[in-house]
């Protein structure tokens, strides 16, 4: 049985505290929260604590936290030489403090407050400075998930970059269809049989292969005629800049 403690209670913490509820081998031993009052289903008030000093011991300590807040939060846990991990994918490992043995437990993907996800599909990607200290969090992350990796600091920076491309832009495009088809009174359902194709095309193919529309083929009028239809000037820009990527991919633009 490993134990853990969560440290921070908002969203990622949450989905944790979710999936390791139901975890074989995992015991939740706290959680901590500035706010005393907070109610987390399935821990009991008993479990959450508000001082870092009732904090008890336990195989390992996982702080989700916002990425600021890292440093600061390590650097006033009370005890030293403790597994002591934090969730992000963009802090380096060197973002927790010295005083205790440090990890990294970042699970690549995207959480939503209320919207359940099934942790056994999400990859986790693991780092530790310590090879012993490895063993335990690749025994949390896989009693949790069927895809863990080890990867490196500098490989999980590229790996979140790449997840602000393929998920925060290509949702921000999306709310720019949506906008588009609200002022034209369209509605957006109409898009999404066409999203979930493209999608699922990358099961296949590679993104380079999955390309298409007017830009891959250089259709001159009708990039001309997009533009000239779009008198939102953000959203111009932002076509205009997407449509010349796609024709010079690979060369400056």
């Amino acid at each position: 049985m490993i134990r853990v403690t969560l440290i921070g209670a908002g969203n990622v913490a949450q989905h944790l505290i979710s999936t390791f509820l139901t975890a074989t081998g995992i015991e939740i031993v706290q959680v901590y929260s500035r706010n005393s009052t907070t109610v987390i289903p399935g821990i009991g008030v008993d479990k959450i604590v508000s001082n870092y000093s009732d904090l008890k011991e336990a195989d390992v300590y996982i702080i989700a936290v916002s990425d600021d807040a890292i440093a600061s939060v390590s650097s006033q846990l009370p005890f030293e030489n403790r597994l002591v991990v934090h969730t992000s994918g963009a802090a380096p490992l060197d973002a927790l403090n010295d005083n205790n043995r440090k990890g990294v437990f970042y699970p690549l993907q995207t959480f939503t407050k209320g919207k359940q996800v099934d942790f056994k599909t999400i990859p986790m990607c693991l780092e530790t400075v310590e090879p012993q200290d490895y063993f335990i969090v690749e025994k949390v992350a896989r009693a949790i998930s069927d895809d863990v990796h080890a990867i490196n600091s500098h490989q999980r920076k590229a790996l979140h970059v790449a997840a602000v491309f393929v998920n925060n832009f290509t949702n921000y495009l999306y709310q720019l269809g949506h906008e588009i088809c609200i002022e034209n009174h369209v509605p957006f359902d109409i898009l999404k049989p066409l999203i979930l194709e493209t999608a699922e095309k990358l099961l296949t193919l590679s993104p380079k292969e999955a390309q298409t529309g007017p830009a891959k083929r250089h259709d001159v009028s009708t990039i001309q005629a997009h533009e000239s239809f779009l008198s939102n000037e953000n959203q111009s820009t932002i076509y205009k800049i997407l449509t010349q990527s796609i024709q010079n991919h690979g060369k400056k633009l």
